[in-house]
């Protein structure tokens, strides 16, 4: 007989707990055919990175059954293992998470995470879509304006002009305008981070303009290598027309130098001209993203 334990809270993981989590959602990936994490919380999960949330812990014996990151309103993560769905596990790990305003993100649109949050007095909030176009089909021809280049990211020197410009090109994004100084520094030590695929577009005198930082992401199962643009920002203070559209080339067509066949990215459903530029660039949506919120 499987005994249910109480769900445990942890502001840090252990070792163990850590791998458990990871296991579980890459068995979860495995299933649903999308992960169920988010980049930011895995990082979170691995103890990469300070935060202010609660890992919430749900066993049935001695098997970690459900996850959850919370949050608060702004957008946690619940996943529960496949062998353990349809057992309580989702419920309690909510009832865990306390009253009052809440979020959770669910990684794929899928109907059983619609009828859950439903049930549960979630509404859904925010879509976010990612996106993907071929990198074997042919890039139109958008030049820099007038007295802009570009150049690679340099570790060590960049990251406060970058930060800077970051914040003020996504002041009304929930979680990009608010990254700091860590969390940049976090994504520097990763494996994947290639400064020479962080383009900085700069004038003359060589202030920073905006940016195409570039992610390649390794094959997996039926997906092949694919490059993603990571953060593509242009600083309002300092606009240049033209310039976003020029630095999503210019990160494309370094990516399909690279060798990659495949560019992804994610876009909110509600930036109607950030979904329009990439629709001229051939992008169509691969995958969606829906955030539920309960007040």
């Amino acid at each position: 007989m499987t005994i249910e334990q109480p769900v445990r809270s942890a502001g840090r993981l252990s070792a163990s707990e850590m791998d458990d989590v990871l296991a579980l959602a890459a068995a979860a990936g495995e299933l649903d055919g999308v992960h169920p994490l988010s980049e930011d919380v895995v990082l979170r999960v691995r103890g990469d990175v300070p935060h202010d949330g609660r890992h919430l812990l749900a066993y049935a014996g001695d098997r970690l059954a459900g996850y959850a990151f919370v949050a608060g309103p702004e957008g946690g993560e619940l996943v529960v293992h496949p062998q353990f769905r349809r057992r309580g596990h989702g419920t309690g790990l909510l009832a865990a998470a306390g009253t009052g305003p809440l979020g959770f993100w669910a990684h794929g649109d899928d109907p059983g995470a619609a009828a859950f949050a439903q049930r549960n007095g979630f509404a859904r909030t925010r879509v976010l879509w990612q996106m993907r176009r071929s990198l074997l089909e042919p890039l139109p021809d958008i030049p820099l304006p007038d007295g802009v280049t570009l150049r690679a990211f340099s570790p060590g020197a960049d990251e406060k002009a970058w930060l800077e410009v970051n914040a003020r090109a996504f002041a009304h994004h929930p979680e990009q305008g608010r990254w700091t100084l860590d969390d940049l520094r976090t994504r520097e030590e990763e494996p994947w981070f290639d400064p020479e695929g962080f383009l900085l577009a700069v004038d003359v005198a060589g202030t920073l303009l905006g940016f195409h930082w570039t992610k390649v992401h390794p094959a997996a199962g039926d997906d092949p290598a694919i490059g993603e643009i990571y953060v593509l920002g242009v600083d309002p203070a300092g606009h240049r027309r033209g310039l976003g559209a020029a630095l999503s080339v210019a990160g494309l067509r370094h990516l399909a130098g690279a060798g990659l066949t495949v560019a992804s990215l994610y876009v909110d459903e509600s930036n109607p001209a950030a979904v329009a530029l990439y629709r001229r660039l051939d992008f169509t949506v691969h995958k969606t993203d829906v955030a539920y919120q309960r007040a």
